[in-house]
């Protein structure tokens, strides 16, 4: 696997291009969306079997982390991203709107995964995904109000089922799994052989995700592809701007390297898949506010693997020094 992880920016880029290509054929881009959702169930299992309960619940404490945190994902990111909104998007208000929905909702699921990569605390980074899913879904709406210049309407039973087929399933089920396996099996046991498995197969699921989305709206993306440049630039900048920002708070908190990481993916990762239904279920008639969400992970994946190796070059400095 570790192979797999170095070539993992390119294998992401050929996942993208993988489901834009058999996306052209029709059956396959009309069923392909079943599977994204499914996928994602799979991989967040993966990943939060992999996480001491104990661990979240004395991580809860670290309210340092916390408040730094909600701060710059849910005051700092906004104001970012309405600067950036108005200088390069002001022109294409529906653009505006899905880049406003994509980059003010922190990750809820493979965020995990890049934390992992990059060796930071997994347990920490969890124990703020509850948090900012109910902060994302009650400011979301006022956010779009502010910068997008108009109100939405979300509905609610469709939200309600999406936060419970991506998040409360997935962690109930690895909470039970956990438990029972841990009175099979000792604990190194469950370390060493278990835990290394669903590593691996954690991202192979993240790998079915992608080309499942990009399979079902590749024919939307190649059909306006001017609006991946436009929305290159101001998406790059948020990523940068946010890494150098969670860098330098992370230093003058003199978080450790593994909090510094998490607190970094944890403000950097974006949450477009829970974006994109919420776009698609409430602008049914605006299919480039979807398509901003669904560019955003053609751009977001490479660049988190790209971080995660940036982290992990820091790290290897860190312990040579």
């Amino acid at each position: 696997m570790e192979n797999i992880n170095k070539l993992q920016s390119f294998i992401i880029l050929g996942m993208v291009s993988l489901g834009i290509l058999i996306g052209q054929i029709d059956v396959i881009s009309i069923y392909s969306e079943y599977l994204i959702m499914p996928a994602l169930m799979i991989m967040l299992f993966l990943v939060f079997i992999q996480i001491p309960i104990k661990e979240i619940g004395k991580s809860f404490k670290n309210l340092k982390f916390t408040i730094t945190s909600i701060t710059i994902n849910f005051i700092w990111t906004p104001i970012v991203i309405f600067i950036l909104g108005r200088l390069f998007l002001k022109n294409e208000p529906e653009l505006l709107i899905g880049f406003v929905m994509l980059m003010v909702t922190p990750c809820t699921d493979w965020y995990l995964i890049f934390t992992g990569i990059a060796k930071g605390n997994v347990a920490l980074s969890s124990s703020i995904l509850p948090l900012n899913l109910i902060l994302q879904l009650i400011l979301l709406p006022v956010y779009i109000f502010i910068f997008g210049g108009t109100s939405i309407e979300i509905d609610a039973i469709s939200l309600g089922k999406g936060v419970i087929y991506s998040l409360i399933i997935p962690l109930l089920s690895a909470i039970i799994c956990r438990f029972i396996i841990m009175r099979k099996v000792k604990s190194n046991e469950l370390s060493d052989k278990l835990m290394s498995k669903t590593c691996d197969y954690q991202g192979y699921f993240l790998n079915i995700a992608i080309i499942a989305m990009f399979a079902s709206q590749g024919k939307v993306l190649l059909s306006n592809l001017n609006t991946l440049l436009i929305l290159l630039i101001p998406i790059l900048l948020f990523f940068f701007i946010n890494f150098v920002v969670g860098r330098f708070i992370g230093r003058k908190l003199n978080l450790s390297y593994e909090d510094s990481v998490s607190l970094n993916l944890t403000t950097l990762a974006r949450n477009s898949p829970i974006a994109l239904a919420i776009a698609v279920a409430t602008f049914p008639d605006k299919p480039l506010i979807a398509l901003a969400l669904i560019i955003g992970p053609l751009i977001e994946l490479p660049v988190l693997f790209i971080i995660s190796k940036v982290l992990l070059k820091i790290r290897y400095r860190q312990i040579t020094q």
